[in-house]
C-alpha cells in the first residue's frame, strides 16, 4: 500500500486520503495546541500561503500523545488554530502517531531517518515529513526544527518545480 492509498479523516470527520494531494509536495506535521512548540503554527500558515502556488500543502494531524497537549475536540482545535494563528492548512482527525494505535500512515513515515539517519518514533509534537509530489517521503525534521528553518526551505525547494 502506498502513502496515498491510506484513509485519512480530516478535522471535521470527511474521508480524505494523501491522493488528493498527489500532484503537490506535502509537509506533514503533527500538531498541538498546548505545547511550547505551538508557535511553529504560524511558521507553517506563512509556508502554506508562499508556496501554495508552487505546489506545497501543509497538512496538520493533531495528537494528544505528548502530555495530553492536544486535548480539545475537533471544533475547538479548528477554532484556535484558526483563531490564534489564522491556520488556512487542512487538518486532519486527531491522530495517534506512536504506539499499539500507531495510525497506518505514521507506521509509514516513521521508518523514513531524520538527518542524523535516526528513524523510528516520533519524537513529539511539531515532527515534519516532507513529501515530494508523487507521494515519496523526501525529508523528516525533528520536532525543534523550525518550519522556516533554512534546511526546510531548502528541502521544500528542492521537490518543487522551478
Amino acid at each position: 500500500m502506498s502513502l496515498a492509498d491510506i484513509p485519512l479523516t480530516t478535522l471535521d470527520g470527511q474521508p480524505t486520503s494523501l491522493a488528493d494531494y498527489r500532484d503537490r509536495a506535502v509537509l506533514i506535521v503533527n500538531v498541538a495546541s498546548k505545547c511550547g512548540l505551538t508557535p511553529q503554527y504560524g511558521a507553517l500558515e506563512q509556508l502554506a500561503q508562499d508556496y501554495a502556488g508552487r505546489g506545497l500543502t501543509v497538512l496538520g494531524v493533531p495528537c494528544n500523545q505528548f502530555m495530553g497537549q492536544e486535548p480539545g475536540t475537533p471544533e475547538e482545535i479548528a477554532t484556535f488554530c484558526s483563531t490564534t494563528y489564522g491556520v488556512t492548512f487542512p487538518l486532519l482527525a486527531k491522530t495517534d502517531v506512536n504506539g499499539d494505535d500507531r495510525h497506518p500512515l505514521y507506521a509509514e513515515l516513521t521508518k523514513t531517518a531524520d538527518a542524523d539517519g535516526a528513524a523510528g518514533d516520533v519524537q513529539w509534537n511539531f515532527e515534519k515529513f516532507l513529501l515530494a509530489p508523487g507521494g515519496a517521503v523526501a525529508n523528516r525534521f525533528r520536532p525543534t526544527t523550525v518550519p522556516d528553518a533554512p534546511e526546510v526551505i531548502a528541502a521544500i525547494e528542492a521537490v518543487l518545480p522551478a
